[in-house]
């Protein structure tokens, strides 16, 4: 009687790091990777001042172009179907690719237990990931759930745009930005770099100002000419 042979074997035609099995290895090792930094704690290496205001800027611009495309609702509802908005994008990068490799690697073994032999790496990570975005997305939908609601207290630095701020130290006149505070929609105190929109006007120490528009990391304001008019 012959011996059937095993497709789980590492020794088998359906091994990991098979050629045909080569796209879900990669997502393991990438995943690997995300746990690995997570745990050593290579993302807080991003926690600088420096490297925030890039990363603001980044998600605002993205956020921003988002919102304006999914105003007429079709893609809000795609976006919403893919999970996106629901968890942390690291989250829902690593169960992507935890997905994504479950499906291909089990599907592997069941196409060759019946067809007698895997599909090509070409066509099998293709219709993996098709059937792992879907699958992804019903995944993250009751873990956003759990996770706390802070953590959406996360702004870009555009939308302190319009906002009040207070000189706290120097004066500001066109290009020598004094240092200024200004609160966030969430009460949560930033420290920016403020130079006056009118180049032949001075901000001092203690002025309220309205933030009105920003160059990379430098905001121009304007001072309230009657004291009535200031929002904080």
């Amino acid at each position: 009687m012959e011996q059937r042979r095993c497709y789980w074997c590492s020794d088998g035609p359906l091994s990991l790091l098979e050629t045909h099995n080569l796209p879900f290895a990669i997502a393991l090792m990438l995943l690997a990777i995300i746990a690995i930094a997570q745990v050593v704690g290579v993302a807080d290496m991003f926690d600088g001042t420096d490297v925030d205001v890039d990363l603001d800027l980044d998600v605002d611009v993205d956020a921003d172009g988002i919102e304006a495309i999914t105003s007429g609702g079709f893609m809000d509802g795609l976006l919403s179907l893919l999970g996106f908005g629901r968890v942390p994008f690291l989250i829902w990068l690593a169960g992507l690719l935890l997905v994504f490799a479950s499906i291909g690697v089990i599907g592997q073994s069941v196409i060759a237990g019946l067809l007698g032999a895997p599909l090509p790496a070409w066509l099998a990570a293709p219709l993996a990931g098709l059937a792992a975005v879907p699958t992804n997305a019903a995944f993250v939908r009751p873990v956003g759930a759990l996770l706390p609601k802070d953590e959406t207290s996360a702004v870009g630095l555009s939308s302190l745009i319009r906002r009040d701020a207070i000189i706290q130290t120097g004066t500001a006149r066109a290009g020598s930005p004094a240092r200024a505070k200004v609160l966030d929609r969430f009460k949560q105190p930033h420290f920016v770099m403020v130079e006056p929109h009118d180049p032949s006007a001075e901000l001092r120490e203690g002025e309220t100002v309205l933030l009105v528009r920003r160059e990379e990391g430098t905001f121009f304001a304007i001072r309230y000419e009657n004291r009535l008019l200031e929002l904080n």
